[in-house]
């Protein structure tokens, strides 16, 4: 029961409207600061640390007792880093058509990646690696043209002054001693401090704020501090309210998501760190579909890697991002800087539009069977074109009459040359930004 009231909680949380108005910010200086994120559609999450030694739940399988603490903190003495490549990293998520990359500089389990000096618990001071894994890694993301987030757990379960859960001290109540909780809330703000200094990150990805309220984390008071080191710093919404954009995870929205900006993070199999158990991969045709899903809504994917505890990335994951790569490289035009498409309905796929709105794209995730239909389109049609090939496609209106306002049946040719082996996008150029017909049809009155 404990557990799956956590997981509601987790949920709950991932669920709160982000988009909290910053002082002083206008929706349009916000939205100019968004614009990157808005235009970026993918990005790689990379979760790492010595939870990949064992290859276990990173911080939960303690947390839920399928392991002892001491057993999972005695992993750091396997994490070695050995065959860790950060150029082939960033390389490879740059060849994904990724624009950006997350990754877990601290989970719940407090290990840090950098070298920081509000804590012993890092990966450079307890385990063989003994260096700092992080810089490099952030070093050659930004090298390659990638936008940089980091991943920060506001919770630490190791921590002594951590009241809801730690092995190394009793649990308290806040209100209890309001000095203990202060010094766990200043050892927060270092290492946010140390992070923003070192590296200025494009973005903050927090978790783990559902134990707590917006103002016992000082949540106001850190967003201060990261926009005191970089004015456009994003957050996500996982700060109780005071994030920018929505974060819903593993699950693809049914519906769009109210949020202005949001982003689906989502596993590569059904781990966020490398399990070697875990053989649940899924296939990149799937990963395409969920990509083109999110695109459909205006969103973004985050896409999740685990590398293993030497720092090399399983060959499974390693194939998807190349397939990611080739059908991203090919269809960019219908793919960054988009918005979200015309309702479910209308077309028999996914579908999104041009910033103009004059162009529609609609994702073909199947071979038709013969044409492609589209419905309720008032614009007149300019031309029809595969995207990534430009070869041109016939169509033909149907039923289209002329004494009523409602709009005939668009019927694309696709042959099956023009198929794409993944996705085939069509790209319908209108005469204007796409007009809708949403009514239930006409009867004769004057003819």
């Amino acid at each position: 029961m404990r557990k799956r009231i956590i997981a509601c909680i987790a949920l709950m949380a991932a669920l709160l409207p982000a988009g909290a108005q910053r002082p002083g910010e206008t929706p349009e200086q916000k939205a100019g600061r968004m614009a990157w994120f808005d235009s970026a559609k993918l990005g790689i999450f990379i979760h790492w640390g010595v939870y990949a030694v064992k290859g276990v739940s990173e911080s939960w399988s303690f947390y839920n007792n399928y392991l002892p603490y001491e057993e999972y903190m005695a992993q750091a003495s396997g994490f070695t880093a050995a065959a860790y490549k950060p150029a082939e990293w960033a390389k490879l998520i740059k060849e994904s058509g990724a624009q950006y990359t997350v990754i877990t500089s601290k989970h719940h389990d407090g290990v840090a990646l950098w070298d920081s000096k509000a804590s012993d618990l890092s990966i450079p001071k307890q385990t063989p690696a003994g260096r700092d894994v992080l810089t490099p890694f952030v070093k050659e993301a930004r090298r390659q043209g990638l936008k940089v987030g980091l991943y920060y757990s506001l919770l630490d379960w190791s921590h002594p002054d951590y009241p809801n859960f730690t092995k190394t001290a009793t649990r308290y109540a806040i209100a209890d001693d309001p000095a203990r909780w202060q010094r766990f809330v200043d050892f927060d703000f270092a290492q946010l401090r140390e992070l923003s200094q070192a590296y200025k990150p494009d973005l903050f990805w927090f978790d783990g704020d559902w134990e707590q309220t917006a103002g016992t984390w000082h949540a106001p008071e850190i967003i201060d501090l990261l926009t005191s080191y970089n004015k456009d710093v994003i957050v996500n919404s996982r700060i109780q309210g005071y994030g920018d954009y929505g974060t819903p995870e593993q699950g693809v929205p049914t519906v769009r998501p109210e949020d202005r900006w949001w982003e689906l993070c989502y596993t590569i199999n059904d781990s966020w760190g490398f399990q070697h158990t875990d053989l649940n991969f899924k296939t990149p045709q799937m990963v395409l579909k969920t990509f083109v899903d999110c695109l459909s809504m205006g969103g973004n994917l985050l896409l999740d890697i685990g590398p293993r505890e030497d720092g090399s990335i399983p060959e499974e994951e390693v194939a998807v991002l190349k397939e990611l790569g080739r059908w991203t490289k090919k269809h960019k035009e219908a793919i960054y800087g988009t918005r979200a498409g015309i309702p479910a309905g209308f077309a028999p796929g996914y579908t999104t539009l041009n910033e103009a709105g004059d162009i529609l794209y609609v994702y073909l995730p199947y071979r038709p069977n013969g044409a492609v239909e589209i419905k309720g389109i008032m614009n007149q049609v300019q031309r029809v074109w595969v995207v990534g090939s430009g070869n041109m496609l016939g169509y033909k209106v149907y039923n289209k009459v002329y004494w009523n306002e409602v709009p005939g049946l668009l019927e694309i040719d696709v042959p099956e040359q023009a198929l794409d082996p993944g996705i085939t996008v069509l790209a319908i150029l209108l005469d204007g930004p796409v007009k809708l017909y949403k009514g239930a049809g006409q009867v004769i009155t004057a003819n």
